[in-house]
């Protein structure tokens, strides 16, 4: 399956690009950047350092460096650290950019495989909004548009209305949803039920001591802010869980709804059924036991 992956590295994005790299049913061909857990260069420079330490071949193109009609961004420093990757704040600069920003890069990829490119989009949905925008065609050219963002069922994370990637740019969410492509959203209504722990990720450096190493080195910030704010005793793979979501669709249990998006106001950024507009399939349930597994398995098998 050719896959692009939209992202804004960022811990747990680390982590799902790993998944990606590993997994056998995957040929990554890209990866795209957006504002989000940090600023957009960041995401670039974190983009690329991942994709020279996983040993890959493929661009990066950068995209989006704020939300619709907003002059700024201001990252999720206390989740993913000042530079994306929790203590580790020394992230090399390696290579540069591809020419093409994230949506022509998109609009230009959705054309040459047409039919065949999933995009997962696991940062604000930008990026995905301006493809749409550029190109008509976008949404019929790629096969399927994999998000991970929404909390339908349950409450927020950024707010108790709101998940973050949702929430960032709420009018470019509601855009996608209004017109989507074929399209599963792998909410918070499923990514908490994939809790990995300090244990999960000290067993996978075991197996994968350069790769799985770094992922519990970072990793720690990020377990330390479940802690503290959730009383969790591990992370969501909210990221992972949705590249997952792109080739293991049984593991799911989903419903089929159109979606609104709150643009404004104390609820912005709130995901709501709504039967007027094109239904997408919204994960509800799923095999958290399996999704963990079958991460760690993946994980396990890099250097």
């Amino acid at each position: 399956m050719k896959l692009i992956i939209d992202t804004d590295p960022g811990i747990d994005d680390a982590m799902a690009i790993a998944y990606a790299a590993a997994a056998p049913e995957i040929d990554l061909i890209g990866l795209t950047t957006v504002f989000g857990n940090t600023h957009v260069h960041q995401s670039s420079r974190n983009a690329r350092f991942l994709v020279h330490k996983l040993g890959l071949d493929v661009p990066v193109a950068e995209g989006a460096r704020c939300a619709r009609g907003a002059g700024s961004h201001d990252p999720s420093a206390h989740v993913h650290g000042s530079e994306g990757f929790g203590d580790f704040t020394d992230v090399p600069q390696i290579g540069s950019n591809h020419s093409l920003t994230a949506a022509e890069f998109l609009v230009a990829m959705a054309r040459e495989h047409k039919g065949e490119l999933v995009v997962c989009a696991v940062g604000p949905l930008t990026n995905i909004a301006d493809a749409m925008q550029l190109d008509p065609a976008f949404t019929r050219n790629i096969k399927r548009l994999v998000i991970m963002g929404g909390a339908v069922f349950c409450p927020g994370n950024i707010t108790e209305h709101a998940e973050a990637n949702i929430y960032h740019d709420a009018i470019a969410a509601d855009e996608v949803f209004a017109a989507p492509p074929e399209t599963v959203l792998v909410g918070l209504d499923v990514t908490l039920q994939t809790l990995y722990e300090a244990a999960d990720f000290e067993a996978l450096a075991g197996h994968s001591t350069d790769i799985g190493g770094f992922l519990r080195d970072i990793s720690r910030f990020y377990l330390k802010f479940y802690k503290e704010i959730g009383g969790l005793e591990g992370c969501g793979l909210h990221d992972s869980t949705a590249v997952i979501a792109c080739t293991h669709a049984p593991m799911f249990g989903m419903v089929e709804t159109g979606l609104q998006v709150v643009v404004d106001g104390a609820e912005i950024g709130a995901t709501r059924p709504d039967p007027s507009r094109p239904g997408i399939r919204v994960c509800r349930d799923v095999d958290g036991a399996g999704v963990v597994s079958l991460f760690t398995e993946r994980v396990a098998s890099l250097p």
